[in-house]
């Protein structure tokens, strides 16, 4: 073996070693998170510099949890909408499955990437959202 084949080797071992374990994602979820940007199944992408409601995320120890739009407010507190996504998280084929269920919908959504300050997920019509911690404004 030449040492371009051992180089080739040792970077695939690298990679597959530093690659996510979507179990890990699970625990970076819960929070407020805001849509930072959208990139389409086409590559065409929209960037989102400002947002008037941010998602609320919050797990049970069951896997099961609930996605609602709220609106920060000035005074810290947060306009809450009335309609929430309750949805049941699966680990399958290495990936972290969201699956959502309203009274009008179903749908699955796949977490590409979480972490403490970002998480990415792709949906059925291949659109990645990517989503910022999002950070309430201090006005004092």
């Amino acid at each position: 073996m030449n040492s371009k084949h051992l180089l080739y080797i040792l970077g695939i071992l690298f990679l597959n070693s530093c690659s996510n374990n979507p179990e890990t994602f699970v625990e970076h979820l819960e929070g407020y998170w805001e849509i930072e940007e959208v990139t389409l199944a086409d590559g065409s992408k929209r960037s989102y510099t400002y947002n008037d409601t941010v998602d609320y995320i919050e797990i049970s120890d069951s896997l099961t949890g609930f996605r609602i739009k709220v609106k920060p407010l000035f005074d810290g507190s947060y306009e809450t909408s009335k309609d929430s996504e309750q949805f049941t998280i699966k680990i399958e084929n290495d990936s972290l499955n969201l699956y959502y269920k309203t009274p009008f919908d179903t749908w699955k959504e796949t977490v590409l990437l979480a972490t403490e300050d970002q998480i990415k997920v792709i949906n059925k019509n291949k659109a990645v959202f990517l989503y910022k911690r999002f950070i309430p404004i201090d006005i004092e």
